[in-house]
């Protein structure tokens, strides 16, 4: 019997320190702050916080997007704008081309027109001056070729933007 009075007290000293720890529990879990509605604060301003981010990279996005847009319509004007001006360039060399024919092709008339005068044809005049107006003729039709690709050149790029306005 000494055995189960033994054990019985051992059993009653435990219980005692559990009961103890318990009170000391209860003590210490009372001293704690509940920190559990702070924490679901601070994961609300998290997620708040996440979607803000989200939304400012689509937005980073969507202005990268513009701005690449925007990069390529100013080169495509750059581009258009250089090749306008190569084919002024060439028109202007066109018409001083045109120029300097329609001279040539007065100079040989006027000289014509004086052998003419005198009673004498020289064919080598008739010649000179039926090839300055054949040279004053191409001279005005490449002068005319380069003012349409100089028109086309300019118009070109606003074409694709009137489409896409309809």
């Amino acid at each position: 019997m000494s055995d189960i009075e033994h054990l019985q007290g051992r059993i009653l000293a435990a219980l005692e320190r559990a009961s103890r720890g318990a009170d000391k529990l209860a003590v210490a879990k009372a001293e704690v702050p509940d920190l559990s509605e702070e924490l679901a604060q601070e994961r609300a301003v998290n997620a708040e916080l996440s979607e803000q981010v989200t939304a400012l990279k689509k937005r980073l996005e969507d202005e990268t997007a513009h701005l690449r847009a925007e990069l390529a319509t100013a080169q495509a004007r750059n581009n258009s704008a250089a090749a306008a001006q190569a084919q002024t360039e060439k028109l202007d060399l066109e018409i001083q081309r045109v120029r300097r024919a329609n001279a040539q092709l007065a100079d040989a008339c006027a000289a014509l027109r004086e052998a003419n005068a005198e009673g004498v044809g020289d064919a080598d005049l008739i010649n000179a001056a039926l090839q300055a107006e054949l040279d004053a003729l191409h001279a005005a039709r490449r002068a005319d070729v380069a003012e349409a690709d100089a028109i086309l050149s300019v118009l070109t790029p606003l074409v694709p933007t009137a489409e896409e306005s309809a």
